[in-house]
């Protein structure tokens, strides 16, 4: 497995400390867990669908839990009639997968289907945490009375008329 060395990142930003952090707990995770398979794609410009192979399970086996920025997602299979395999191809174990969500995803929702169990998540930013452009005033030009004066124009205009 190849090593990154993420320290040059870390002079150059400000604030990303758990970025990184978990950019280098994944890099050095040996024996990260391959079961059950998932893709994760992204459907919109702030939407995404991970979708997880959870052949053999149903509804009930599954749970799906949001705490924080973590999404947990548990299968355990009822007990079932003990029958005799001659072969077993289908791996139906127990199991449980975490992802690590950013800032202000939400999921929305979660469908089985033909074996993948999709779930739906969408980044809603609130207006206080999008940018928004600050207007620069000048020495000659106060910001605040100018506003006021524009206003005070159209409320004469609206009055007269």
């Amino acid at each position: 497995m190849r090593q990154f060395d993420l320290a040059p990142l870390y002079r150059s930003t400000v604030g990303f400390d758990r970025l990184f952090s978990a950019l280098d707990q994944f890099a050095t995770a040996e024996a990260a867990p391959t079961y059950p398979p998932y893709n994760i794609e992204r459907t919109g410009e702030n939407a995404y669908r991970i979708t997880v192979a959870v052949a053999g399970f149903t509804e009930s086996d599954l749970s799906i839990e949001v705490r924080e920025n973590a999404l947990t997602l548990k299968g355990e299979r009822k007990a079932e009639a003990k029958a005799e395999f001659l072969h077993q191809g289908i791996a139906a174990r127990t199991f449980e997968r975490r992802f690590q969500l950013a800032d202000h995803v939400q999921v929305t929702g979660a469908a089985l289907e033909n074996g993948l169990l999709h779930i739906d998540l969408v980044r809603e930013v609130p207006e206080a945490k999008k940018p928004r452009r600050i207007q620069i005033a000048t020495a000659g030009t106060p910001s605040a009375p100018v506003i006021e004066g524009e206003v005070r124009k159209d409320a004469v205009q609206q009055q007269a008329a």
